[in-house]
């Protein structure tokens, strides 16, 4: 059941008065209001603000999938200063991992393969269209998520292979939607900063996920924050990603990701769950034409991903066996959630799990 009329709420901060007015009516926030959301002390009442617009979406209701994390191969042609996942070819770490390997890895009964990658200078186009095509075969339970608007650009980039044509291929191969990886930051300026010349911009990235949603495949959109960023950045690349799905509306679910300081140090420390919770609750006032905003345990923390399910988050992302990006970056989280574990999360947080799948059809409701 989705939520009654709102009760009367309360706010430290009375500018957030004029914004709870708007989110009731159904009436969309500013860039202003965004960087007001950002700036606030009062972040319990910025947390009432996403509760009620999430549980006007979906209720008590936070979903889960049951899903296997793969990442054939680290070798990158780039060099991210973010990243402590990619390698060169003959450095120590680098793996690469045959479609033998990755169905090896993918049990039967998977319900999500979550498969993303390095820019490898070596493997062709066909390598990643017979990998979909293997999996789907030996798998056709398994839903495919796979290969982030960056890796479609850097394949046309070095094979000159169109998004359109690599994604038409990809999903006749049994590619069903595509991850949200590769954003960071929408900002020229982090960009240079974080030496990831090479990589598709901008509005590269926006471009290929609006061709994919033409091709009826859905996505997902990222947002690589608590590094060096700027809180108006965070702010324009939520409109960004807002002005992209009014356009082509095939997002599914936005997921903030908190930088891990690992070995790269950006910053000195990683950013607090005060921050993660901000984010969280901004983007879900922000991106009101999103169906969904992820709590990625993996990267925050089983308990802040639990507080954050009353902070607007309406979903956890799922069990992610052998998670290896975030966990390179050596994240603190454990690589993998027994489903009794995400249930434990989500009860926590005093809501009602849903198992999904990877395209949100529900599966179960476990009350």
């Amino acid at each position: 059941m989705l939520a009654a009329e709102p009760r009367p709420l309360r706010f430290r901060d009375a500018r957030l008065l004029p914004v709870w007015d708007t989110v009731r009516a159904g009436r969309r926030l500013s860039r202003e209001d965004g960087m007001l959301l950002f700036e606030t002390e009062d972040l319990h009442g910025l947390g009432r603000l996403a509760d009620f617009a999430k549980s006007r979406l979906h209720g008590e209701r936070v979903f889960f999938v049951l899903n296997r994390y793969v990442n054939p191969t680290n070798i990158c042609v780039l060099s991210c200063s973010f990243c402590d996942f990619a390698r060169k070819k003959g450095e120590a770490g680098a793996f690469e991992n045959s479609i033998e390997d990755v169905l090896e890895m993918i049990k039967p009964g998977t319900r999500e393969a979550h498969i993303v990658g390095g820019h490898h200078p070596d493997w062709p186009f066909e390598y990643y269209e017979r990998l979909i095509g293997a999996i789907h075969a030996a798998r056709p339970e398994t839903q495919i998520k796979a290969f982030t608007a960056a890796e479609i650009d850097y394949l046309w980039r070095r094979w000159k292979i169109e998004p359109r044509e690599a994604l038409t291929r990809l999903k006749k191969a049994g590619l069903h939607s595509m991850p949200g990886g590769g954003a960071e930051i929408f900002s020229k300026r982090l960009q240079k900063a974080l030496h990831y010349t090479g990589k598709a911009d901008t509005d590269r990235w926006l471009e290929i996920h609006g061709i994919a949603h033409s091709l009826g495949i859905k996505t997902n959109a990222t947002m690589l924050y608590g590094h060096i960023e700027t809180m108006a950045e965070r702010v324009e690349h939520l409109v960004r990603l807002r002005e992209q799905q009014d356009k082509s509306g095939g997002f599914l679910t936005f997921i903030p990701l908190a930088y891990q300081v690992g070995t790269t140090k950006l910053v000195p420390r990683q950013t607090p769950p005060t921050d993660d919770l901000r984010t969280i609750a901004a983007s879900r006032l922000l991106l009101d034409n999103f169906p969904h905003i992820e709590a990625y345990w993996v990267m925050i923390g089983e308990e802040t991903a639990s507080v954050a399910l009353n902070f607007g988050a309406s979903d956890v992302n799922g069990t992610l066996e052998d998670e290896k990006i975030a966990h390179m970056a050596q994240a603190e989280s454990p690589p993998g959630l027994a489903q009794e574990q995400i249930l434990r999360m989500i009860r926590d947080a005093g809501k009602v799990a849903v198992e999904r799948d990877a395209l949100y059809n529900v599966v179960k409701v476990w009350y």
